[in-house]
């Protein structure tokens, strides 16, 4: 089957690709649907946050295909090593802090990990003799929130509120910085290293147990009766399936290594206009495919978050020829369906695989 038109499946068999934050929730799709494709995974990641976790629940770390560490992107030493070693001709850099409330009350560890740990991906491989593609990933919530209803463009200015919007925006800014400083011809410059940035929407989708959001928080409220924890549930936010900005990842990354001077850059990955939708919005569409009695509170003593976000995605169709494929509400269908067919028996690995493929057949 091949992986939808904008995506070449050919070109990913057999290549090295290092993922760090592969057992995070975006990672474990991302790796696995690479290692469906016939590509070589290294990993490079903390271990699951959350039990039950998707990455166990697909066994990953079994996968000959998978070559999976546990290593913190904190630790220079050892990611070079593993660099040395392994050789990616592919980066795609997950592993961060990725919760606001967190970053609050360790706001130093976000920055570290979030700055600092992206910084060592790069400098890890700076003096790669061989060709080397980098895709940065960071979030929505790199720019400065003006809680406008345009959509933001990568050539928007940079900002953030809370330590985790701030420290992702810094990200961006020492990404930027690495790519003038040391890719190119010059004679401190690699002329191997090819890195861009994606910048995506909320993503959704099955196999998520992580804390504080907000699927897995009703998917709970399900199970246990329990009310669903709402901090702002007016908040509009731009939710997307998780295989609509890992294709975007993908196809970026192939576009990169075929014209990567004209490509490496920012680029946001974000749904149609008609799924930048509510929170109670979310709640309630899922509600409806997953009935329960839901006491939705609004949480008190919430730490600041932005309101409204949302993104402009046309660079990457001009670009990329990428664009999202599933709408509100079928997004929402399949996260529902992918939970309710795991609890009936069915392995977490049917389920994203099932997913992938109508995916790509849609």
């Amino acid at each position: 089957m091949e992986i939808m038109a904008m995506i070449n499946k050919n070109f990913w068999r057999g290549k090295r690709v290092l993922i760090t934050g592969h057992t995070g929730f975006k990672g474990s799709w991302l790796s696995l649907w690479l290692i469906e494709m016939g590509a070589k995974v290294i990993g490079i990641s903390l271990d699951p946050d959350s039990n039950p976790n998707l990455f166990d629940g697909l066994k990953l770390s079994e996968n000959s295909n998978l070559n999976h560490n546990i290593i913190n992107i904190n630790n220079l030493s050892k990611l070079k090593m593993i660099c040395l070693e392994e050789k990616p001709e592919i980066i795609f850099h997950l592993a961060a802090q990725p919760l606001v409330r967190k970053s609050y009350e360790n706001p130093i560890e976000t920055w570290q990990t979030n700055v600092i740990g992206s910084l060592n991906i790069l400098e890890a491989i700076k003096n790669f003799k061989q060709k080397c593609i980098v895709v940065m990933i960071t979030t929505d919530k790199v720019y400065k929130n003006k809680e406008w209803e345009y959509g933001y463009r990568e050539n928007d200015k940079l900002g953030g509120h809370d330590p985790y919007s701030a420290s992702k925006a810094s990200a961006e800014l020492a990404i930027s910085s690495w790519r003038a400083s040391f890719c190119g011809k010059l004679d401190y410059q690699n002329s191997n290293i090819f890195i861009s940035s994606a910048r995506s929407g909320n993503v959704i989708a099955g196999g998520d147990w992580s804390k504080d959001r907000i699927v897995p928080d009703f998917v709970n409220g399900v199970f246990k009766n329990n009310p669903v924890d709402v901090r702002n549930p007016n908040s509009t936010r731009p939710w997307q399936h998780v295989l609509e900005p890992l294709s975007g990842y993908l196809k970026l990354a192939e576009v990169m290594d075929k014209e990567s001077d004209k490509i490496c850059s920012e680029f946001n990955f974000g749904p149609n206009l008609t799924s930048n939708r509510k929170v109670i919005d979310l709640l309630e569409e899922m509600n409806k495919y997953w009935p329960a009695k839901l006491n939705i509170q609004k949480s008190k003593n919430s730490f600041h978050e932005a309101n409204l976000l949302n993104l402009q995605i046309d660079k990457a169709y001009h670009l990329l020829n990428w664009k999202p494929k599933w709408d509100f509400n079928k997004t929402v269908f399949k996260t529902i369906n992918w939970y309710k067919s795991y609890y009936d028996g069915k392995t977490a690995y049917d389920c994203c695989i099932s997913d992938i493929n109508e995916f790509l057949d849609d």
